[in-house]
């Protein structure tokens, strides 16, 4: 999920905040994941070595079969210190990490945040779950997704009501980053950034995840020059809810796929391709379905995209400012309020939040401004379903910072001191 992350992603220039060590690269994380494999905090996962990995050459080969109607595989975790419900006026936060990153976490965090302030209490850990980078909660609340960023790339399945791992099922690529629900909630999708490769699990009545229905990797266009091969970012479904988008950094292009909602299986409808070198690295849509803006990586810029529901075709528009003053900058990704008016942008390096206007129904962005982010390098940002709180996850810092959305024009307000969690990568609050 990034240009330099906890563990090391996606060529980031430099060390992490506070230490003087040679710069996080992805190169360096993947080749080091072989060393530090089994250095995970809790019980081994059902499912990471079973026979549903493997190679990345595979994909032509990928499995196809409707959901399991039983779960598929069990683990005996460490629930959270507190699996109780939270007390009215406060709603649960999840916190992904790298555990095997140095002074990471021990798996995903378990916190709840006050609606009204915004404070952060900590309540305890899944463990288990090895290098929760991404995590994505299933539409019926009832169990969270996580990958495991690693050598041999994962998804793990987690009930909430008490914390229970239910299994991991092998993706078949390498440095899973990325995870989304389907809304049928039959479906998980996952992109591997090491391999270029998305996947499709199905997910049966209980939340665990049955054996892979399918793998693609992105073979054409070629990658541009730098990159060793594609590199898969995000796998989303678009509003129409017919055709999953996959955004690969290393091609700059956005492939469209229809999803056979029976099988699982991919079908490729369309290629959006970026300017050559923009590293295209995550797509956010507006809720009126017919606009999305795209976070390029590489080229410090943010697009507004049209999208077509019939074709499930995707046009990029010119880039535009990010509204970094920092010499290096990479941005992230994309969050919008719940009723589309206003947009953020987590800047990497300039270490802001640019606020935009969105206008013409979703088709323009006017740059607003930004706002310093009260941490270092903002690798993800998600507000609360009511839109009031947008709260960063702060890698370099370790740190999530909370702020107010001011509803009448988009302004933020820090709400508070950021809330201490190692290597801090993702923040997921329901």
């Amino acid at each position: 999920m990034d240009s330099g992350t906890g563990a090391a992603r996606r060529g980031s220039p430099g060390p992490p905040a506070g230490g003087a060590a040679a710069p996080w690269t992805r190169r360096r994380f993947v080749g080091a994941l072989g060393a530090i494999g089994g250095v995970v905090a809790g019980p081994a996962l059902a499912g990471c070595g079973g026979g549903d990995g493997g190679d990345p050459a595979d994909a032509g080969q990928a499995r196809r079969g409707a959901p399991p109607e039983r779960p598929s595989s069990s683990a005996a975790p460490t629930a959270p210190s507190d699996a109780s419900p939270a007390p009215s006026g406060s709603r649960p936060l999840y916190l992904g990490t790298y555990t095997s990153a140095e002074g990471g976490g021990k798996g995903i965090g378990v916190a709840s945040y006050d609606t009204a302030s915004g404070r952060i209490t900590a309540k305890g850990t899944i463990t288990g779950v090895p290098d929760p980078s991404y995590l994505a909660v299933h539409p019926d609340g009832a169990t969270l997704y996580a990958v495991n960023e690693r050598e041999r790339g994962a998804v793990t399945a987690v009930r909430l009501s008490d914390g229970t791992v239910l299994g991991s099922r092998a993706t078949g690529g390498a440095a899973t980053c990325h995870l989304s629900v389907h809304p049928g909630g039959r479906w998980l999708l996952s992109a591997d950034f090491g391999s270029g490769t998305v996947a499709v699990h199905p997910i049966d009545a209980s939340g665990a995840l049955g054996e892979r229905a399918d793998l693609v990797r992105h073979t054409r266009p070629a990658p541009r020059p730098g990159q060793q091969g594609p590199h898969a970012h995000q796998f989303i479904t678009a509003p129409d809810g017919g055709h999953v988008l996959a955004v690969d950094f290393g091609t700059d292009t956005v492939y469209s796929y229809r999803l056979d909602e029976r099988t699982g299986a991919l079908t490729e409808v369309a290629q959006a391709h970026t300017r050559t070198g923009a590293g295209p690295r995550h797509l956010t849509f507006h809720p009126g379905g017919r606009h999305a803006y795209l976070a390029n990586e590489a080229d410090d810029t943010v697009a507004v995209c049209a999208y077509e529901p019939s074709s499930g075709r995707l046009t990029i528009g010119r880039p535009q400012s990010t509204g970094s003053k920092a010499g290096t900058n990479y941005p992230a990704q994309v969050a919008l309020t719940p009723d589309g008016a206003y947009a953020f942008l987590a800047n990497r390096g300039d270490d802001t939040l640019a606020r935009y206007a969105v206008e013409a129904a979703g088709a323009r962005l006017r740059l607003l401004g930004t706002t310093p982010v009260a941490g270092a390098f903002p690798r993800q940002i998600a507000l609360s379903p009511d839109g009031a709180l947008l709260f960063a996850a702060d890698q370099r810092s370790g740190t999530v910072s909370v702020f107010r959305v001011d509803g009448s024009n988009g302004g933020l307000r820090v709400a508070g001191e950021p809330f201490a969690s190692p290597v801090a990568v993702c923040a997921l609050p329901l």
